[in-house]
């Protein structure tokens, strides 16, 4: 048998193999031993029943009931003892009185004695059969009793008086001889039988160390001891599926980031609670690399790896990396460039506002300087008095004049809605949550409109003690004067991916919206698009719970 060169000892197939043969000879042998027992058992019990038939079928025959009541039995029942006996095979055939008083045997010179053995039942009319030492030998032997109406024995109850019986046997040796006939056989296919096995142990081996790549238990514990310390260890998710897209394994971070509940390996793709582009990922349905997904509060990107074996396709790993926080701070990033941009371009207006004034003075038009400089103070004035007076988040306030100077140098108008008013400075992840909101809504509408043009937005802080609800609600509504959203693509909006404008930058597009719903309905809150109408192009309204999302929920 084989031998690891390495380890010295046997291999895990050839362990088995040998396991297995054992086995099956220990378990052949045993099966062998109890058929050869039984075998013999049935060979004593058919020549117990053999022995009293024929017993049965010489008590019952008129000459032996006649032969009996002769003057001389013997000369009657000797000769039809010894044609009987012959006939049958059987070793001796007595026929003698109750009391024990041969009137045949096979060896005459013991004819009118008494019987080695004595009559014990039969002598009273009931039969018996069973194995005794006589004088041919040990035997089957059995003892029918001769009744003077030729009757037998029917329940115990004999017809007519008991004048004899009959004592048919037949040597044990000859019944032994019939079952050592039958152990050839019985080896015969024993031997077949571990031949066909051994054949099936060998295939079962090969068929294991193919299943198993022929690695040994060192090596199976090893890689799965790895295995598993590499999936916890890693803070990536990690997923894989087989070709019928059955989970097969998933680490704690993959659980977590698709909310995943135990027991999820094998169980098909459709029989879990996923978002529909993350079954399009996974599945491979949806193609490419560091594919965005949004999935409850979180966003991930996702990367799937078909995996194949000795060149046949075995399934897939995905491994999902959570970029919640990264786009987080992209967000409040992209927040300080537009906080850039505005300044920067109202650095350029102020350096021609300051070269119109210098001219205007070099000129000697003192007045005219004099009453621009007062135009322009009260203009800026009355946008930054007018926002903070009715925005009194610092932050909020400040991403509303950087996305009015950007909209100026667009040439679209950016208004404020008088109905705005936060009272109070935004606590938590409200304040995180309303400048993603409101930089994405108010982004997508001045990508929506062209110069000319005008965006109006309302931020607006509803309390509970002035309305319904049981909690403050913030409302973030954008409204945007140009074509508007067709009815064909409204419920479409929303979804991750979907964009109806180029993009600008190569970048992908379409995340802007899905994240606005994604972290408004995470909150508790809700994001709607109204039917555009002849005046408007567009109205986008977001609300967000002043409260935890258990709050909304309780």
């Amino acid at each position: 048998m084989s031998l690891s060169p390495a380890q010295g000892r046997f291999t895990l197939t050839g362990s088995l193999f040998i396991g297995y043969v054992c086995l099956l000879a220990v378990a052949l042998g045993g099966i062998g031993v109890l058929w050869a027992l039984h075998f013999d058992r049935e060979t004593d019990r058919q020549y117990a029943e053999r022995v009293l038939t024929v017993a049965r079928s010489v008590a019952v025959m008129p000459a032996v009931v006649d032969g009996i009541q002769a003057p001389d039995p013997s000369a009657e029942l000797d000769p039809l003892a010894d044609r009987v006996a012959s006939a049958t095979g059987a070793d001796f055939l007595v026929i003698a009185t109750p009391d024990g008083t041969r009137y045949t045997h096979p060896d005459k010179d013991l004819i009118g004695r008494t019987v080695s053995t004595p009559p014990g039942p039969v002598a009273e009319g009931v039969e018996w059969t069973g194995v005794q030492e006589g004088t041919q030998g040990h035997t089957v032997r059995a003892k029918v009793p001769v009744f003077s109406e030729g009757g037998s024995v029917s329940g115990g109850d004999a017809r007519g008086e008991v004048i004899g019986y009959v004592s048919l046997g037949i040597l044990t040796s000859s019944a032994a001889g019939d079952a050592r006939a039958a152990i050839p056989g019985i080896l015969a296919v024993t031997v077949l039988v571990l031949g066909v096995g051994v054949v099936g142990s060998w295939a079962l081996s090969r068929r294991l160390r193919a299943k198993t790549h022929g690695l040994e238990p060192a090596d199976i514990t090893a890689l799965f001891e790895s295995r598993e310390a590499l999936l916890h260890a890693v803070r990536e998710g990690v997923l894989a599926v087989d070709t019928n897209d059955r989970v097969v394994l998933v680490n704690p971070p993959a659980r977590a980031m698709l909310d995943l509940p135990e027991g999820t390996e094998g169980r098909h793709l459709n029989e879990l609670d996923l978002p529909e582009r993350a079954r399009d990922i996974v599945s491979g349905v949806d193609p490419g690399e560091d594919l965005i997904l949004l999935s409850g509060d979180r966003v991930l990107v996702a990367n799937r790896m078909p995996v194949r074996i000795r060149g046949a396709e075995a399934g897939a790993v995905v491994t999902l990396r959570d970029r919640t926080e990264v786009n987080r701070l992209t967000g409040e990033l992209d927040g300080a460039r537009t906080v850039t941009r505005g300044l920067r371009a109202q650095t350029h207006e102020f350096a021609n506002r300051v070269h119109t004034i210098a001219g205007m003075l070099e000129l000697g038009d003192h007045e005219e300087a004099r009453a621009y400089l007062a135009d322009l103070a009260a203009t800026h004035t009355r946008t930054t008095s007018g926002i903070a007076e009715h925005v009194r988040d610092t932050a909020l306030a400040a991403l509303t004049l950087a996305k009015s100077a950007q909209a100026s140098e667009l040439g679209v108008d950016l208004r404020l809605s008088p109905m705005t008013n936060v009272p109070e400075r935004l606590r938590g992840e409200l304040r995180s949550d309303a400048l993603l909101v409101l930089g994405n809504l108010v982004d997508n509408a001045l990508d929506a409109v062209g110069p000319g043009d005008w965006v109006e937005l309302l931020v607006r802080m509803h309390r509970s003690a002035d309305t319904d609800l049981p909690h403050d609600l913030l409302e973030i509504r954008v409204t945007d004067s140009g074509h508007g959203v067709s009815d064909d693509v409204a419920e479409e909006i929303f979804r991750f991916g979907f964009t109806t404008k180029a993009s600008r930058d190569g970048g992908s597009r379409g995340l802007g919206l899905a994240l606005v719903k994604q972290v408004c309905e995470s909150k508790g809150g809700s994001i709607e698009m109204e039917a555009p109408d002849a005046e408007e192009g567009a109205v986008f309204t977001a609300c967000l719970p002043a409260v935890a999302p258990a709050e909304v929920a309780g």
